[in-house]
């Protein structure tokens, strides 16, 4: 697994929350067929780890589109639910698109999806860049928890697009 998590910002330690992680996963399956999973935004919950909680709040449509609007809850930490929204700022279909935060746990969330044809399948690419905030609570919470749980549900998205897409 092609993987790499890190801190990306040049400040002082106690005010490091700005994270990028990126992960690479070949699906074996034509690009046609991976747009089309990801292009769905109800197979979200297919790759989202049960212990989240994670619930679609909106109603959505068969496919995304630019400006789209997804809302949801999650209870990431403890039961205590959580209100998400996020819009899908960018799309050029069968090649990427990009999610971000409109209101949230996370001061940034900005999530790019590329996809590319090549031998064996599709290369998938997720670039995501984050913040909790730059205070002394959101560095002890990132610390603590945040990075950490960023990280599970990318691990857990990777596993269960490997047994979702052998079958």
């Amino acid at each position: 697994m092609a993987f790499s998590f890190q801190t990306i910002s040049p400040l002082p330690m106690y005010l490091r929350n700005m994270r990028e992680l990126k992960q690479e996963q070949l699906l074996p399956i034509p690009i046609e067929q991976a747009w089309t999973f990801f292009a769905t935004p109800k197979n979200l919950n297919e790759v989202t780890p049960k212990d989240l909680y994670f619930k679609i709040t909106s109603d959505l449509p068969d496919e995304m589109y630019e400006g789209l609007i997804i809302t949801y809850k999650i209870k990431p930490m403890l039961h205590i639910p959580i209100n998400w929204m996020t819009e899908i700022t960018h799309i050029k279909p069968g090649e990427y698109f990009v999610d971000e935060q409109r209101k949230g746990p996370y001061n940034i969330w900005h999530h790019e999806h590329h996809f590319k044809a090549v031998e064996g399948g599709t290369l998938m690419t997720d670039i995501l860049h984050y913040d909790v905030g730059k205070w002394v609570l959101g560095w002890i919470a990132a610390e603590l928890f945040v990075h950490k749980k960023v990280k599970e549900i990318f691990e857990f998205r990777y596993k269960a697009l490997e047994t979702y897409f052998s079958k």
